[in-house]
């Protein structure tokens, strides 16, 4: 369950119970939100990171000018598996380059799956974030909690962060994903295509390849009648070859209204 980047570290926060505090005042303060059992044996819980004004941090795939976070998870105890639910970012222009993540506060929403039924959850989470004002900088934030709890009422947190959450392609009225996929000099160059009804707004598509050791540039997008179609050039970072599983692309739709989450696409 680790899933890490390349980064200096710029700080670290010191964990009391479910709270993380920053002895070097870095704007930034974390702490697990323990929420709430679920029918199916599962736990809802959060990460809440709250930012002081003027502060941002980062969604999973970030843009040109952003640092991906990262998660830890191998110190916690009872945790099968984690999936991460991601509220629907920003887009955000810094110095002409293009960045998507959050300002002010951010829940990230929790499934937390037991190796063992019925026992506590020891969560012990290291987690590196890219935070941004006038500079960017990596920072390490470590959170404990103990998740034992019994209640069944959904934490209004968390709740609000899950409904901002993008809809499914089924949700969202999607009819076509395909991706056109072409070689060249450096890498390849990929057209996405989707049919979907406006998300609002002047929209953006992120393309996610599947592939971590892929970069992928800023995509340019474009709205023409029911289609979006945005463009992209693909490079492996250590100048490989580039093999691409189109079932395994993800395409993310940001609008002003919601946002849209395309697994896969089909030749274009």
């Amino acid at each position: 369950m680790r899933n890490t980047i390349t980064a200096a570290t710029a700080a670290c926060l010191f964990a009391l119970p479910a709270v993380a505090q920053d002895q070097f005042a870095i704007p930034v303060t974390a702490q697990i939100l323990p929420g709430w059992e679920r029918e199916d044996g599962t736990r809802m819980a959060a990460i809440h990171l709250s930012l002081d004004p003027g502060w941002k941090t980062y969604w999973r795939a970030p843009g040109d000018a952003g640092i991906p976070p990262s998660f830890d998870w191998s110190g916690s105890r009872n945790l099968h598996s984690v999936s991460v639910a991601w509220p629907r970012p920003k887009v955000f222009d810094q110095n002409g380059m293009r960045s998507i993540g959050y300002e002010n506060e951010l829940v990230i929403p929790l499934t937390l799956a037991r190796s063992h039924a019925g026992q506590p959850i020891s969560i012990d989470l290291d987690m590196n974030i890219g935070i941004c004002s006038d500079i960017c900088v990596p920072h390490d934030v470590s959170l404990k909690a103990m998740l034992d709890g019994t209640a069944t009422t959904p934490t209004p947190a968390i709740a609000a962060a899950l409904a901002q959450t993008p809809y499914s392609a089924r949700e969202a009225g999607v009819t076509r994903a395909t991706c056109k996929i072409e070689p060249t000099k450096d890498g390849l160059r990929i057209e996405a295509r989707v049919t979907a009804p406006s998300a609002g707004g002047a929209e953006v598509i992120v393309i996610e390849p599947g592939l971590p050791d892929v970069w992928v540039s800023e995509a340019d997008t474009r709205r023409t009648g029911n289609d979006i179609i945005a463009v992209s050039e693909m490079i492996h970072v250590e100048g490989g070859s580039i093999a691409i599983d189109r079932s395994a692309v993800r395409l993310t739709v940001l609008g002003s209204s919601h946002a849209i989450d395309i697994r896969g696409c089909t030749a274009g």
